[in-house]
C-alpha cells in the first residue's frame, strides 16, 4: 500500500477526528501506514479493533500500524504488546502532526511503542478545522469532547477526559469552510454534546450555539445534533425543534435504561418520567419528531421486572430507532464490581429489546407511507429523510436533495417516488 488508511470504529466524534488525523499524518510525510481509531464503550467493541489491527497486519505486512482512540487511551498496553502494533498514540496526540513524525522503530518494546498522556490533564479542546468527511455527504462537527459526569457503566470519560468545549467562533468557521466545499448538512457532534459550553465565557448552551450557527451560515440547510442528554436540553434547544425548519426534526437520546431504581445504579441524572415527559413535550412542538435512542439490557441486579420497565419507556417515548447494547463490564468501573447477571441472561434480553425495537420501527415505517418528504441522498443508493428514517434511492446521484412521496417500506427501508431534484 502508500498512503494513509485510516480504520475507524465507534462514534460520530471518531469520525470527525479520523478526519483530522489522516490530515496530520499526511502533514507530517507519513506514507505507507494504517491509523486505527479504536472505541472502547463495550469489551466487542475493543475486540474487532484487535480483529481489525491482526487483519491489517495480514494484509499490508511493511506498512507502519498506528493504533488510537478511545480504547488504545484505556487500555494502552494491551495494545502495544500486540506483535501487530508499532506505536500507540493517545486521544490527544493522535490530533498533532508531531505524533506522526517521531515514530519508533520497528520491532520495539510495548514500553517504547507507548505514546499516551494522561488525558485527564487536558483542560481545552482546539477547534480541528477539515475540508471534508471522506465517504459522506453530511459534515461532522466537533463542538465540545470529554464527559464531566461519572455514570458507572462508562469508560469514556477515562479516555476522552473531562468536558471541554470549542469557541463558538470556531464553531462558525468551521461550519462556513464546510458549506464552502459543498455540505448543505452539518451535523454538531461531541462526547456529552448537551454539556457544551459550561467551561465557555457566557455559558452558551448547544441551543444557543445552533442557533447562532443557523443565522451567521445561511448556507446550512440542515443541521442535526448527535447523540444528546434529555435533561441537559434548554429553552433555545426547545425554540429551534418549535420554529426552525432548518433544524431537522430528529433526536437521539442516551436513556440507557427506563426503570429507576437501575437508573439510580447507574448514576444517571434523570428518572424515567423525565425521558417520557420530554419526548412528549418535544412530539407536541414538532410532531414529525422522530427519536432514536440507546438502551442497556442486562445491567448488573437488573431484574424481570425492571427489564420490562426499559421496554415500556422505548414504547412510552415513541422511540423508531433502538440501539441496544447488552451491558459490557468495563474494568475500572464501579458497575463492573456490582453483583453480575449470565451473559447468557444479558444477551437474552438484549436480543428481546432488540424484538420490540423492531416492532417500533416497523410502526413508524407504516406510519410514513404516504407522506411527503425531503431526501438527501448518500453515497451508497440510499437516503435520510429528514426525521432520519432510510429511504431507498438507487436511481438518484449523491448530494441530490429530492422531495418524494413514500410509497412503501420493505421492514428495513423506506419505498419512494421521487417528485423533484435538485443538487445540493
Amino acid at each position: 500500500m502508500s498512503g494513509v488508511d485510516v480504520i475507524t470504529f465507534g462514534c460520530r466524534l471518531n469520525t470527525y477526528e479520523s478526519e483530522v488525523m489522516r490530515s496530520e499524518a499526511e502533514k507530517a510525510g507519513l506514507n505507507n501506514a494504517v491509523l486505527v481509531n479504536t472505541c472502547a464503550v463495550t469489551g466487542e467493541a475493543v475486540r474487532q479493533a484487535r480483529a481489525a489491527i491482526r487483519r491489517a497486519r495480514r494484509e499490508n505486512p511493511h506498512a507502519r500500524i498506528i493504533v488510537t482512540g478511545c480504547a488504545a487511551q484505556t487500555e494502552k498496553q494491551t495494545f502495544a504488546e500486540m506483535p501487530e502494533v508499532d506505536v500507540v498514540l493517545g486521544n490527544e496526540e493522535k490530533l498533532k502532526s508531531a505524533s506522526y513524525r517521531a515514530l519508533p522503530d520497528f520491532g520495539v518494546s510495548a514500553e517504547e511503542k507507548l505514546r499516551v498522556n494522561d488525558i485527564m490533564s487536558i483542560k481545552a479542546t482546539a477547534p480541528q478545522m477539515i475540508k471534508h468527511i471522506d465517504g459522506h455527504v453530511r459534515a461532522f462537527i466537533q463542538v465540545q469532547n470529554g464527559c464531566d459526569h461519572r455514570c458507572t457503566f462508562c469508560i469514556i470519560p477515562y479516555g476522552r477526559g473531562n468536558s471541554r468545549s470549542v469557541p463558538m467562533g470556531a464553531v462558525v468557521e468551521q461550519a462556513r469552510k464546510l458549506t464552502e466545499n459543498g455540505y448543505c448538512e452539518i451535523v454538531l457532534t461531541g462526547v456529552d454534546a448537551t454539556s457544551y459550553g459550561a467551561d465557555l465565557p457566557g455559558e452558551p448552551s448547544l441551543g444557543y450555539l445552533a442557533k447562532t450557527l443557523l443565522r451567521q451560515v445561511p448556507d446550512i440547510l440542515r443541521l442535526r445534533l448527535s447523540s444528546i442528554d434529555s435533561i441537559e436540553a434548554d429553552h433555545h434547544l426547545l425554540d429551534l425543534i418549535a420554529d426552525e425548519p432548518r433544524f431537522m426534526p430528529h433526536l437521539h437520546l442516551s436513556l440507557q435504561h427506563g426503570d429507576d431504581m437501575i437508573l439510580k445504579r447507574m448514576k444517571r441524572r434523570h428518572m424515567r418520567a423525565d425521558a417520557i415527559a420530554f419526548c412528549h413535550q418535544v412530539k407536541s412542538l414538532r410532531p414529525e419528531i422522530a427519536f432514536g435512542a440507546d438502551m442497556i439490557a442486562g445491567f448488573p441486579t437488573e431484574t424481570e421486572k425492571m427489564f420490562e420497565n426499559a421496554a415500556t419507556l422505548a414504547e412510552e417515548c415513541g422511540i423508531s430507532n433502538l440501539h441496544v447494547f447488552p451491558y459490557s463490564p468495563r474494568p475500572g468501573t464501579p458497575a463492573a464490581r456490582m453483583p453480575q447477571l449470565d451473559r447468557g441472561l444479558v444477551k437474552n434480553r438484549a436480543a428481546r429489546l432488540r424484538e420490540r425495537g423492531e416492532a417500533l420501527q416497523q410502526v413508524h415505517l407504516a406510519n410514513m407511507v404516504g407522506s411527503r418528504q425531503t431526501i438527501l441522498v448518500e453515497n451508497n443508493g440510499f437516503a435520510h429523510t429528514d426525521n432520519f428514517t432510510l429511504v431507498a434511492a438507487p436511481d438518484l446521484p449523491p448530494r441530490t436533495l429530492a422531495q418524494v412521496v413514500i410509497t412503501g417500506h420493505n421492514g428495513k427501508h423506506l419505498d419512494m417516488q421521487c417528485l423533484a431534484a435538485e443538487a445540493a
